[in-house]
C-alpha cells in the first residue's frame, strides 16, 4: 500500500467514481419506488438517510480522526455500500413487504451515509491550499453525478427501474478498488485511552461554542430542510409535466454547480464569506418561486440555478471548516456537518416534505404552485435568519 501523496488526477478520480453511483440511484429514487408499488414509503425511504446521518458519519469521522486509516474505512465501506443496495434493489423486485424494504433501505443506508464526509476528508488531507484547490476538484464530483444521471436516464432507460440500482452497486465496486491508489492516510488524533464522547465523535460538539461555527452549523441544518424537496418532488413535478428522461434533465442542476465551483476561490478571494453564504440561499428562494410558476420551462430554469445554490452555502461551508477549525477536529467537524445538514435537516425535511406534498395533493393530483410557494416561504426565513445573525470575525473575509 502506497503512502505517497496522491495525485491531481487519483484525487479527482475519486470524487467523480464516488458520486457517480449517487447519483444513479438517488435521482430516479422516488420513481423507481413508485414504478415497484412503493411509493407511499418515498419519504420514509428518504428518512433513512437522515436516521443514519445521525449514527454513522461522526463515529466514523472519530474513527478516521483517532484509529483508523479513512482510506481503509473509505475501502469496507464502498464494498458494504455495493452490497446493501443490491440487497435493497432485491426486496424492491421481490415485493417484500413494506417493513422489509425500509430495514434493508435503512441497513444501506447505515454504511452509505459516512462514504462522503471521509471521502472529503481524505482530499483535504492531500490539499495545501484548499479555497484554491477544492473547488475545481469538487466540480469532478459533480460531473461523476451528472454521468450518472446521464447513464440511467440515455445509456439504460431505467428512470424507473431497478436497473439504475443494479448498475450503481456495480460502480460502488469500483470505488472500493480505487481506493488501492489512494495513500494510507494515518489518523491526526491518535490516543491511547478515549472517553466514550470521544469514541462517539461528540466531542466535535465544542465547536459549537464559538458563535459564528455555530451559526454556519445552525443554518446547514436550517436550509437542508427546503433543500431536501428538491431531487425527489422536481422529478415527479417534471414527471406530471411530461418531461422524459428526467434524470438527464435534473442534471441541469449539476452544470451551474460546476461553473460556481470553477469560480469559487475567486468568489471567496473577492466577497466577504457572509455575502457568499447568502447569496447560495437566497438564490434558492429564487428558484423556488420559479418551480410555482408550474411550467416545463420555468421548472426546467429552477433547476439549473441549483448548482448556485448549493455550492455557494455548502461547499464554502466545506473549505470554511478546513480553514477555520483545529487539524485534529476536521474529519469530525466534516462529519458534523453532514450529520446536521443529512441527519437533522434531512430527516425535517423529507418526512415534512412529504406531509406537505400530500397536503397539496387532491385525488392524486399535485397543486404545485401550492408546493413550490411553501419551499420558497420557508427557504426565505432561513435566509433571513442566517443574515440576522452571522458576523463573521473582524478583519476577515
Amino acid at each position: 500500500m502506497t503512502t505517497r501523496p496522491a495525485s491531481r488526477l487519483t484525487l479527482a478520480l475519486l470524487f467523480f467514481c464516488t458520486c457517480l453511483p449517487m447519483g444513479m440511484w438517488n435521482v430516479p429514487l422516488a420513481n423507481i419506488y413508485t414504478a415497484y408499488g412503493k411509493g407511499h414509503l418515498v419519504p420514509w425511504v428518504l428518512a433513512t438517510t437522515a436516521i443514519a446521518a445521525f449514527i454513522a458519519p461522526l463515529f466514523v469521522g472519530a474513527l478516521a480522526d483517532q484509529k483508523t486509516s479513512p482510506t481503509l474505512l473509505l475501502r469496507w465501506l464502498a464494498l458494504a455500500t455495493s452490497a446493501t443496495l443490491g440487497l435493497t434493489c432485491l426486496s424492491l423486485a421481490k415485493g417484500w413487504s413494506d417493513g422489509m424494504v425500509l430495514l434493508c433501505a435503512q441497513i444501506q443506508a447505515l454504511v452509505a451515509t459516512p462514504v462522503w464526509s471521509i471521502a472529503n476528508s481524505i482530499i483535504f488531507s492531500q490539499l495545501h491550499t484548499p479555497t484554491k484547490q477544492f473547488g475545481p476538484l469538487r466540480a469532478c464530483a459533480t460531473l461523476g453525478w451528472m454521468a450518472g444521471c446521464w447513464i440511467v436516464s440515455l445509456v439504460l432507460h431505467a428512470d424507473a427501474s431497478l436497473t439504475a440500482g443494479y448498475a450503481a452497486s456495480m460502480f460502488w465496486l469500483l470505488v472500493m478498488g480505487l481506493s488501492w491508489m489512494l495513500p494510507v492516510i494515518q489518523p491526526g488524533d491518535v490516543q491511547e485511552k478515549r472517553s466514550f464522547k470521544q469514541i462517539l465523535g461528540l466531542d466535535a460538539l465544542d465547536i459549537l461554542k464559538h458563535r459564528d461555527h455555530r451559526v454556519v452549523f445552525i443554518t446547514a441544518a436550517l436550509y437542508s430542510i427546503p433543500l431536501a424537496a428538491f431531487y425527489p418532488y422536481t422529478a415527479k413535478h417534471l414527471r406530471d409535466l411530461g418531461v422524459e428522461n428526467i434524470s438527464a434533465a435534473i442534471s441541469l442542476a449539476q452544470v451551474s454547480e460546476i461553473l460556481t465551483m470553477l469560480l469559487l476561490a475567486g468568489v471567496l478571494a473577492r466577497f466577504r464569506l457572509k455575502w457568499v453564504f447568502l447569496a447560495g440561499i437566497a438564490i434558492c428562494t429564487f428558484r423556488y418561486g420559479l418551480n410555482a410558476l408550474n411550467t416545463q420551462s420555468w421548472v426546467l430554469l429552477g433547476t439549473s440555478l441549483h448548482g448556485f445554490a448549493y455550492t455557494l452555502y455548502f461547499i464554502t461551508t466545506q473549505i470554511y471548516l478546513e480553514d477555520r477549525i483545529e487539524h485534529r477536529l476536521r474529519a469530525r467537524s466534516q462529519a458534523l456537518l453532514y450529520l446536521l445538514m443529512s441527519g437533522v435537516g434531512n430527516l425535517i425535511g423529507y418526512l415534512g416534505g412529504g406531509w406537505w406534498h400530500s397536503f397539496c395533493t387532491v385525488s392524486g393530483q399535485t397543486n404545485w404552485n401550492q408546493f413550490w410557494l411553501g419551499e420558497t416561504i420557508l427557504t426565505a426565513a432561513v435566509c433571513l435568519s442566517f443574515a440576522v445573525t452571522y458576523r463573521g470575525a473582524r478583519g476577515c473575509k
